[in-house]
């Protein structure tokens, strides 16, 4: 595979008005791999001042488990828009890649490495189509523009956007409305945005009983025994039929251990974990109580454990959300479809403090081994991000 030109204008035969895929390439150079930052926040830091933007770094965790974190603002006015990503990525795999994953390089058109799609290219974007607007509107633009930047979405996102979050709070830098450039399309740029998600709850059982000989059972009590009803019913009915933007709610059981090698003994512990991943009809909280409440049925004894990632939210189709939908529309030529499905995203955090969709590249390849954006993609979305914020801020 050859490489283009490092800063190429016209790289993979492409125009790059705005310098999207040349800073797409600086920032997948910097190899991120959470919780490792490569320099990436610097890179991205550097190019925002020099555009003018206001850039508070905001690292949070303690010593090497310090979660570099970035803010940076244009404006002090309303409107006021955010755009939210983040620069950590997976790492690389085991497969054989093409050609390094942290070369940036670009072949026929495609650019290729790791976080090129998720979401290093959609950080880009962001910020070419923010150097577009600007230069129509004279460096200065009508209202407020800023950037929500973590190094830690990949990772366990305790120090990174629930933080900076607070920060904002806090100094009084909370958006009228966010994007979240998560990759949102399934195969083409302009088929979904995402104005909401499911939320997420993990529960571990641990059911304890009484070892004992297989021959002997009333001597014993078999805890397998006591779980497999706890789960029976818990999986029995469908938590719901869905509601008006969201799917049904699904439980899924991911594991059954034992950890017994004996065919001959009756274990003296059994433990299972699930997920459940629920719309907009349900709470964490009330989730969570209803699985103690059948656990305290079947086995009074039982060690319920449960870690609630995120609530459902749901952004309704008002002003922003119209005029992303609008933009993607002019760009693409498709009218998106407004979903709500898909795993979770940091954009669980941000919908505690202001509205909030997601809108992204193409997703695809995403944690993927020859993880790569067209060059083409890159220049639409930016096109989609200026056009939304010339439909929002004027």
């Amino acid at each position: 595979m050859t490489d283009a030109p490092h800063g190429d204008a016209t790289l993979g035969g492409q125009d790059d008005a705005g310098g999207a895929v040349a800073l797409a390439r600086d920032l997948i150079r910097c190899p991120s791999v959470t919780p490792d930052d490569g320099c990436a926040i610097d890179v991205l830091a550097d190019v925002l001042r020099g555009m003018g933007f206001t850039v508070t770094s905001l690292p949070f965790g303690e010593g090497s488990a310090r979660t570099p974190n970035l803010f940076a603002r244009l404006g002090t006015t309303h409107p006021h828009v955010c755009f939210a990503g983040h620069t950590d990525v997976v790492p690389v795999g085991e497969g054989a890649w093409s050609s390094d994953p942290f070369a940036a390089q670009v072949h026929e058109g495609i650019l290729y490495g790791r976080g090129a799609c998720d979401m290093k290219g959609g950080i880009a974007a962001f910020v070419a189509a923010v150097r577009s607007y600007l230069a129509r509107h004279q460096g200065t633009p009508r209202g407020s523009i800023s950037l929500l930047i973590t190094g830690d979405e990949e990772g366990p996102a305790t120090n990174g956007t629930v933080r900076v979050l607070q920060w904002m709070d806090e100094h009084a830098q909370i958006p009228d409305f966010c994007v979240v450039g998560e990759p949102t399309n399934p195969q083409a740029m302009g088929e979904v945005i995402k104005i909401g998600r499911r939320g997420s709850l993990n529960a571990t059982i641990s059911v304890n009983g009484v070892q004992g000989h297989v021959a002997y059972p009333h001597r014993a009590d078999n805890p397998v025994h006591r779980l497999l009803a706890i789960l029976h019913e818990l999986t029995a009915s469908p938590l719901d039929a869905g509601s008006d933007w969201f799917e049904p709610s699904s439980l899924q059981v991911t594991s059954i251990d034992v950890g017994n090698m004996a065919t001959n003994v009756i274990p003296a512990t059994a433990r299972a974990r699930l997920n459940i991943r629920f719309n907009d009809l349900h709470a964490g909280a009330d989730l969570a109580g209803w699985i103690r409440t059948v656990c305290a049925r079947h086995a009074p004894g039982a060690e319920v454990t449960v870690n609630i990632s995120g609530e459902s939210f749901l952004t309704q189709p008002t002003a922003g959300v119209e005029a992303l939908r609008q933009a993607v529309a002019d760009v693409t030529g498709h009218e998106p479809r407004l979903d709500t499905g898909g795993g979770t995203s940091d954009a669980r955090f941000i919908s505690r403090y202001c509205p909030v969709a997601e809108f992204g590249l193409v997703g695809a390849s995403m944690h993927k081994v020859d993880e790569h954006v067209a060059v083409a993609d890159l220049a639409q979305l930016t096109r989609i991000y200026d056009s939304f914020l010339e439909r929002l801020m004027g």
